[in-house]
């Protein structure tokens, strides 16, 4: 049965991905979740280089990224990075989840903290 569920993501991901390009002015923001953590990257496509990056397992975060309070952490510590950066505006990249749970808390807490999508 998983192995149907991820295939269908994969396949939501790649409609998604025909449309959505982040460029150096609009980086793309893409999300990966397992379920223990959850895993941010600020993605310039054109150049192919990761501007900024936050996840559940990195040394500066404490608490479970499994839940929505831990995407919330985590989605403040990818703010911080990106406006220390100088990143305001981006793309947000689901990749190919559903826009519910953690990944709407991250895309909530983003937009909180100044990130403009």
């Amino acid at each position: 049965m998983s192995m149907k569920k991820d295939q269908g993501r994969i396949r939501r991901k790649l409609r998604i991905r025909k449309k959505v390009l982040g460029s150096s002015e609009k980086p793309r923001v893409t999300v990966f979740k397992s379920l223990k953590h959850i895993y941010v990257q600020v993605i310039d496509d054109l150049t192919g280089k990761t501007l900024a990056s936050a996840s559940s397992v990195s040394k500066d975060f404490s608490g479970s990224g499994g839940n929505v309070e831990g995407a919330k952490k985590v989605g403040e510590l990818l703010g911080v990075k990106a406006l220390e950066k100088g990143i305001k505006k981006i793309v947000f990249d689901r990749n190919g989840y559903s826009y519910h749970g953690r990944v709407k808390a991250l895309a909530d807490t983003l937009r909180e903290k100044g990130l403009d999508f």
